[in-house]
């Protein structure tokens, strides 16, 4: 009798192990995911060893990177964003991509010349 409550425990203890490994792969995934998330692959052709830019039209040499004038950090093969984005910031406030300084400024909605705080942000 006291096998079968061991060999019981054992498969609870085994249980609870799965769900603790598959608990922090899940939680791995998600961060790796979150990280990469404002990326994307492109696919081109190159012409005589350089690429062009899928937004400024501009024309790159092979292993080379840029920034567009979108605020794309690009290669010949991938661009990802050149900035972070906001995601927890107060009600009262917006988040405006300002292209000059590739950057989101976060502000009150009824006045714009009060900044807001950030407090979670995704990208770059």
């Amino acid at each position: 009798m006291a096998s079968k409550r061991q060999g019981a425990g054992g498969s609870v203890f085994l249980k609870e192990v799965v769900e603790k490994y598959l608990a922090l792969a899940l939680l791995l995934c998600a961060l790796a995911s979150m990280s990469n998330a404002q990326c994307f692959r492109k696919a081109t052709k190159p012409v005589n060893n350089r690429c062009q830019d899928h937004v400024d039209k501009t024309w790159h040499d092979m292993g080379s990177s840029w920034r567009n004038s979108q605020c794309y950090d690009c290669t010949c093969d991938s661009c990802c964003t050149g900035y972070s984005t906001p995601q927890n910031f107060p009600d009262d406030c917006v988040s405006v991509l300002d292209l000059n300084a590739c950057e989101y400024k976060v502000f009150k909605r009824d006045n714009p010349t009060v900044q807001c705080p950030i407090f979670s942000a995704v990208g770059k």
